[in-house]
């Protein structure tokens, strides 16, 4: 891949930030636009422009200048979602929308979107594959799946060259070749391995198992996790892949599922903490088992992820949030 110019919306978040690393490392020139409402100033990589502003107004930023745009601006709390779903149907749709006209104005013709597992909703089978049905459960799923459908009316009546990848549960940490490392930091903190750190670390006295009663073998809910380098590494190959009138659509996750008992147990190992557990009833909508199929983007995408262990994953987690507190 020659050297380009990209604008990452929402880079300076954990994904978008990790993404927009890999851009640089890669040789590109990046442009990250964030206004900073969830994202962190110190968490947009070095060598990176930085924009502070609302995908609303791109269009004062965008201009021909650029060979594509990777999106990754979206409110994303489920919960929040549900007690103010007005706020993301502003926010992911009519932002989302504000880009693609900002897109088309300037002459951007390719996509890169973060999508996400949230519009399936329960499954219907597993592992999840592309072709199975959409059905989302939450304002969240909802939002990110009417981007998925705006996107690909832009391909079909505009040309637009667009992937959208849909993640499984992202995690892990990663070090640039700057010196700075990007984890999880979200505020609220909802995903399951930064929480169970944080009763390693002593700022949580315990982690809650939501259930364990599901038929899964040790009765908790089974997820499946994809290191955030492994993330963006795809990300950089669908730059590649995305074809003029094409929306391509694909899962990004391990294949292989792990249980929140199996989470708890390598955090203990990882840490040497013990983690206690608290048992809670089931929480509404949430399935036994998320699995992927990444069969799509191995065969459109060429692409793996290399990083599949959860110690792996967990290690490098740990050592981020040790540095963060």
């Amino acid at each position: 891949m020659s050297a380009k110019k990209y604008l990452v919306t929402g880079g300076a978040g954990y994904v978008g930030s990790v993404v927009a690393a890999h851009l640089l490392e890669a040789g590109h020139a990046v442009t990250v636009l964030d206004d900073l409402s969830t994202g962190f100033r110190a968490g947009v990589p070095e060598g990176a422009e930085f924009v502070e502003g609302r995908i609303q107004d791109a269009a004062k930023w965008l201009d021909p200048s650029y060979d594509a745009v990777l999106h990754f601006a979206a409110s994303s709390q489920v919960g929040e979602s549900v007690a103010k779903p007005e706020k993301y149907w502003d926010n992911n749709v009519g932002g989302s929308m504000a880009l693609l006209a900002a897109m088309r104005s300037a002459g951007v013709r390719k996509l890169v979107f973060s999508s996400t597992a949230a519009t399936y909703g329960e499954p219907v089978s597993s592992p999840i594959t592309e072709t199975d049905p959409t059905s989302p459960t939450s304002p969240y799923g909802a939002t990110k799946l009417a981007v998925d459908h705006m996107i690909g009316g832009e391909c079909a009546a505009h040309g637009l060259a667009a992937v959208s990848l849909r993640y499984f549960n992202v995690a892990g940490a990663y070090a640039a070749r700057s010196g700075a490392t990007a984890g999880e930091r979200h505020d609220p903190e909802s995903h399951l391995i930064p929480l169970v750190l944080q009763v390693a670390l002593g700022t949580r006295p315990s982690i809650s198992v939501y259930g364990d009663d599901y038929p899964t073998p040790d009765g908790t809910c089974v997820r499946d996790y994809i290191h955030v380098a492994d993330l963006a590494e795809a990300h950089l190959r669908a730059l590649d892949a995305a074809t003029g009138g094409e929306h391509l659509i694909c899962n990004l996750g391990n294949g292989n599922g792990f249980s929140v008992r199996e989470v708890i147990e390598t955090v203990r190992k990882v840490t040497g903490h013990p983690i206690p557990e608290v048992m809670a009833a089931r929480r509404d909508g949430d399935p036994a088992v998320l699995v992927a199929s990444a069969e799509t983007a191995h065969r459109r995408l060429g692409w793996t992820p290399s990083r599949a262990d959860l110690t792996g994953i967990v290690e490098d987690a740990w050592a981020f949030a040790r540095a963060k507190y």
